[in-house]
């Protein structure tokens, strides 16, 4: 049995989902993103793209190619309810379906013809479903490994199919270039560069010893590559590892009572994510950036695992105190992480089961009050009045 892997990818994800659910936007050049010139665009409609605008790109940079450029703030929440939908729509056609990021996954198609036709027909029905579902366009790659099918979704962009049949691995390999493959970052692809390699038929004119010899693991797993050899299965979860927030602000600060109001906020979305989704985490974790953009972690590991609101904040600030800040910070976060089960003694000052319960239920009221009227419905005392204003933000 021939082994297909699809790879799913939304075509200009945050930008398309803005110009869905407001029709004045179609047809032009939006980015997603702060409105500051010290923010960066996250997202670029393909309007904007011609012009050379890209995500990452300082909104600054992105206004000085296209003057008409509409910036709009980022969604997450939204963002990840169609991220949803689409899963759900990949979850279809097979039951081996690995979500990548908000607006990619791979699906394992191995054996799928006899319920879906060929391959081509099944990468056609992919995106009619998403389609139907968000209305939005995805592009689809589908090859017999799956960096190849990365890199054929990418082929035909946007609303594109491209398939990479088992017989054309070698010819289309012959002639791609090295960049393309998933993992060659700027420093090796400049590396090989200086060393003539272009494609992945110039890799191949060595043996594999010979880029292992120079470049270790990586020259053997680019040998591999090159010879369109991928043993990476399509896994269908990995359970997440951490969860966090962070704000850029519009002017750096030092202003400790402000650090703390965003701290509150941060700790609020970071705790009813953890709730949403399962999630109890042993340590919480503090980040700062200074305005020279230097940057330090602080972490402390707790007694028991956690998803409380209360507790991730007040941890937060213990942090915090113990903080220096020899400059002003352009972006503080937290984040908690550590979330495997472990055996522990119990602690005699810990929490009756009553309070903790309590506490629980409190969270909990306040999620799902949230999850009903949306997320202003409810405001700690301690937030009253405060403008969450940042330059970017992430979730």
């Amino acid at each position: 049995m021939r082994t297909w892997i699809l790879h799913i990818d939304m075509d200009a994800f945050f930008a398309s989902v803005e110009q869905m659910d407001n029709p004045e936007l179609r047809g032009k050049p939006v980015a997603v993103g702060g409105t500051s010139d010290r923010s960066v665009v996250s997202a670029a409609s393909y309007e904007v793209r011609k012009y050379g605008v890209r995500s990452a790109m300082s909104v600054v940079k992105a206004r000085k190619l296209c003057p008409e450029i509409i910036m709009v703030p980022g969604r997450m929440a939204r963002y990840k309810e169609v991220s949803r939908q689409v899963m759900g729509v990949l979850k279809e056609f097979s039951p081996t379906v690995e979500q990548a990021s908000v607006d990619e996954a791979y699906l394992d198609g191995t054996g799928l013809e006899r319920l879906f036709g060929p391959i081509d027909e099944m990468g056609r029905r992919i995106k009619a479903r998403v389609k139907e579902a968000t209305g939005l366009n995805c592009s689809v790659g589908a090859a017999p490994v799956r960096f190849l099918a990365k890199i054929a979704s990418d082929m035909d962009k946007p609303d594109g199919l491209f398939i990479v049949r088992h017989e054309e691995v070698g010819e289309f390999l012959r002639t791609l270039p090295v960049g393309r493959i998933p993992g060659v970052g700027a420093k090796l692809l400049e590396v090989l560069k200086r060393m003539g390699v272009r494609t992945c038929g110039d890799v191949l004119l060595k043996p594999a010893e010979y880029w292992e010899e120079r470049l270790g693991k990586y020259g053997a797993a680019l040998h591999e590559r090159a010879r369109g050899i991928d043993p990476t299965p399509v896994t269908p979860h990995e359970a997440a590892k951490s969860c966090s927030a962070e704000n850029t602000f519009q002017e750096d600060t030092t202003d400790r009572t402000l650090l703390r109001k965003w701290l509150l906020a941060q700790s609020e979305r970071v705790g009813e994510d953890l709730r949403r989704h399962g999630y109890k985490g042993r340590t919480v974790t503090l980040k700062i950036k200074y305005a020279d953009f230097t940057q330090i972690t602080r972490s402390k590991s707790l007694d028991a695992r956690t998803d409380k609101t209360g507790v991730i904040y007040d941890t937060a600030c213990s942090l915090l105190e113990q903080v220096r800040l020899p400059r002003a910070v352009r972006l503080i976060g937290v984040g908690v992480s550590n979330f495997e089960a472990r055996a522990r003694q119990v602690n005699l000052f810990e929490e009756s089961p009553e309070q903790r319960e309590s506490t629980s239920e409190l969270d909990r009221a306040v999620d799902e009050v949230r999850r009903k009227f949306g997320g202003k419905a409810v405001t700690r005392v301690e937030l009253l009045g405060f403008k969450k204003k940042p330059t970017n933000s992430a979730e």
